[in-house]
């Protein structure tokens, strides 16, 4: 059964690291519109500064691009998308692999596993040339009690 999207917003902005910390105010107090306590609301901020670091960083390698967010409520969960239309990714799931990183001397190679860690879903779709989509999701610790 599809839930219903209560609530949707959509943000576009230049791949710019100093949209990074916007973009996770913004969703954040956007899902602060669901009964998030303040530690679920702190990993929603970290899945996204690391999916928007990504796209910054990896996705478009210096050069300026576009990313979209696009939030959902349903009832009890908070659906992120995170877009770009970046180099891609060519093997996704060693990107989700922890300690790996494309740029060893300067990262840690932990962004994704953080992200899979907080989120109760993470699915990411991307195609070398063609971009990276990250899908997230998570509920509120009442809602997942109370389901």
């Amino acid at each position: 059964m599809m839930e219903t999207v209560e609530n949707m917003v959509e943000m576009r902005f230049p791949s710019k690291a100093a949209n990074i910390g916007f973009a996770r105010t913004a969703v954040a107090l956007f899902a602060s519109l669901l009964e998030f306590t303040l530690d679920e609301l702190d990993e929603i901020k970290i899945a996204v500064s690391e999916a928007v670091s990504n796209a910054v960083i990896h996705g478009y390698k210096g050069t300026e691009g576009e990313i979209t967010i696009t939030c959902r409520l349903t009832s009890n969960r908070l659906e992120i998308i995170v877009k770009d239309q970046g180099c891609g990714i060519a093997d996704v799931e060693q990107a989700l692999e922890p300690a790996f990183t494309t740029e060893p001397e300067e990262r840690m190679g932990l962004g994704l596993v953080f992200v899979r860690e907080y989120m109760d879903k993470l699915v990411i779709d991307s195609k070398p040339g063609r971009g990276t989509s990250v899908f997230m999701t998570k509920s509120p610790t009442q809602a997942q009690v109370h389901s």
